[in-house]
């Protein structure tokens, strides 16, 4: 992601804020939610891809 970034300084220059465009913003907040749910499940068991896989196509979810 290529975002544009434009700083917000004070009188002697000292960045105080920034501004990005909305999009860029709205990806970056979406980035944030998938690491919190990331570190959420960290300790979550996991299974093989294959055997998921298995579970979808049992499931309906998944066709061949």
């Amino acid at each position: 992601m290529k975002t544009s970034v434009q700083y917000v300084t004070d009188q002697a220059g000292k960045k105080t804020g920034v501004l990005l465009k909305l999009a860029d913003y709205e990806q970056l907040i979406e980035d944030l939610r998938d690491l919190a749910t990331i570190a959420a499940r960290r300790d979550e068991p996991t299974i093989p891809h294959k055997k998921f896989l298995e579970e979808l196509r049992k499931d309906g979810m998944l066709q061949d």
